[in-house]
């Protein structure tokens, strides 16, 4: 019912509705309104009440990740349509792991705090409440395992993209990190599960640092958020964006075979073509040049013997040099 109550609140835009004309449109007494409407405000929408005229939001509610929120008026066919929302949680990935196999895909999962997050290298990661979008999203794509890790690059675009969109101009350290100003902004973690032939569903895990200013001394040299480099954007406008260009990058893939506009944005904003990096695998680090991404979503390297490799996603890790984390 709540959901009802907000989203006549949000249709009726800058004009007030009556309490007598919820009360008649969902069924409910007033007293029940009134409840919910104190309810809503503790989540942080900040409704206005005027007397003899009823509610109406007083601003738009940029910062409030809620399901109501995000999804109202989404222009996705299944992307974000349903979304679970946590005020705190161990791991959004763990928790779609959990409920994969009983949710539609395109479920969104999203806390406002985790304190079992997975950050880099699989470090722990504890993330301060209401600092960034800490999601998850289940799909559940009819192709076999190995087309699986293309997702991951489809996942980054889609970030790419949606930042794009909002005035932010990030790259891609291939595979799954968001870059902005040479430092870390967002990362992805795709999990699988499947059987020999068939997938069962895939999260995508995304975390991206928003308002976060101080970071721990290991990384603070490696990570940046919006906020920090002065990109005051809504989180819900930035989580819309993304449930938008997911959903065409996705279809694109999945129904017609279309990696090509996937792999224009990976290469057009990456972080990592034509540099040198290091590559890390069993501990042994060597620097190379990035040459190009090619149609399977695959890192073309060139080693300093002049031999062209090429790297699938997992196989290695990638150190950056001059200022590249």
């Amino acid at each position: 019912m709540r959901e009802k109550v907000i989203r006549a609140i949000l249709d009726s835009g800058e004009n007030f509705i009556s309490g007598e004309q919820l009360s008649k449109e969902l069924g409910i007494s007033r007293t029940a309104i009134w409840k919910h409407i104190n309810a809503l405000r503790e989540e942080g929408y900040n409704i206005e009440s005027v007397n003899k005229k009823g509610y109406r939001l007083a601003e738009k509610p940029d910062d409030i990740l809620s399901s109501e929120n995000i999804s109202y008026n989404l222009p996705t066919e299944f992307i974000g349509k349903k979304i679970v929302h946590f005020d705190t949680i161990g791991s959004t990935n763990d928790y779609a792991k959990e409920i994969g196999n009983k949710v539609r895909g395109g479920t969104l999962i999203i806390s406002e705090q985790q304190t079992k997050g997975k950050g880099r290298l699989g470090r722990s990661w504890k993330s301060k409440s209401g600092d960034g979008i800490w999601m998850s999203l289940i799909i559940k794509p009819k192709i076999e395992p190995h087309k699986s890790p293309f997702l991951t690059l489809v996942a980054g675009a889609s970030i790419v993209k949606a930042l794009s969109n909002l005035g932010v101009d990030v790259s891609i350290k291939w595979p799954n990190d968001i870059i902005l100003n040479h430092k870390k902004i967002c990362g992805i973690l795709t999990e699988l599960s499947a059987e020999m032939e068939r997938v069962n569903y895939i999260v995508i895990g995304i975390g991206i640092n928003i308002k976060t200013l101080d970071f721990p001394n290991e990384i603070k040299e490696k990570a940046t958020s919006l906020y920090k480099e002065g990109y005051k954007i809504s989180r819900a406008d930035i989580v819309r964006q993304f449930c938008i260009e997911f959903e065409k990058l996705y279809k694109g893939y999945i129904l017609d075979d279309d990696k090509e506009n996937t792999l224009d944005i990976c290469r057009k904003h990456s972080a990592v073509i034509g540099k040198q990096v290091y590559i890390v695998k069993n501990n042994k680090k060597e620097l190379v040049k990035c040459i190009d991404i090619n149609e399977n979503g695959n890192l073309i390297i060139k080693e300093n013997n002049g031999d062209i490799k090429e790297i699938m996603s997992g196989e290695v890790s990638i150190r950056g040099i001059k200022g590249y984390v």
